[in-house]
């Protein structure tokens, strides 16, 4: 099987970070594209092990744009095809609703910008044996595809972790986050530390040094579990 990884990023400025590095740690080959400037998306994923759909400004519910309804047909040829998947925030949100679950923003107008507590479920293990401080920046949630497995909850949103199958994963978190990430979208969004719900800059950057190195753990132990060696 080629060790090629497929990674649909959002915005030419987008980064992998340190889910891209980790994976080219393990020897796998980065496929990065961004259909929302115009990189095609593959038709089949024989030339892939695995994919990964990462975060985004946009919402699931964009229909009017091309790419989302491009990234959802996509979702449904991996989810067909057993391949290895994981969504992360925007990734996980469209896969819930290509499965008929709602996307839509909380009911309060909550938001999750920061570190938030999440609660492994009985089912969580391996991939959460004990409670995660988790990196977060979104507005939307989603509810739990039938048939789909909840892994972690959380107090505001409370879906936050979910698998579909055996391989296809769901996080509604950031752990490719790195520091200089961190900084630079609580610079250029600084406008949405406000909202109800967000955590100051100087809030994050604290969470960061207390917190960061168990999400760093977490991405490993998902990673050999997800695509062991």
């Amino acid at each position: 099987m080629p060790k090629k990884v497929l990674l649909v990023l959002h915005q030419a400025t987008s980064d992998p970070g340190r889910v891209g590095e980790a994976l080219r740690t393990r020897g796998f080959e980065l496929d990065m594209r961004i259909p929302a400037i115009g990189d095609p998306l593959p038709k089949a994923m024989d030339d892939h092990t695995a994919a990964v759909i990462f975060g985004g400004p946009m919402s699931a519910n964009d229909d009017h744009e091309e790419f989302i309804r491009e990234e959802t047909k996509l979702v449904d040829l991996i989810l067909q095809s057993e391949t290895p998947y994981l969504g992360i925030c925007l990734g996980a949100q469209i896969m819930a609703r290509a499965l008929g679950a709602k996307v839509c923003e909380h009911g309060l107008g909550m938001r999750e910008i920061g570190y938030y507590l999440l609660t492994p479920t009985d089912k969580g293990s391996p991939l959460f044996t004990e409670p995660l401080q988790a990196y977060q920046w979104h507005r939307e949630g989603f509810d739990l595809p039938a048939d789909a497995t909840l892994l972690a909850t959380g107090d505001i949103f409370p879906n936050q972790a979910y698998r579909v199958g055996k391989n296809a994963y769901g996080i509604q978190f950031h752990p490719e986050v790195t520091e200089a990430m961190n900084r630079r979208w609580a610079t250029k969004a600084a406008h949405m530390l406000s909202d109800p719900g967000a955590q100051s800059a100087e809030a994050q950057f604290e969470g960061r040094r207390r917190y960061d190195p168990g999400l760093k753990a977490w991405l490993n132990n998902f990673l050999d579990h997800w695509l062991p060696q």
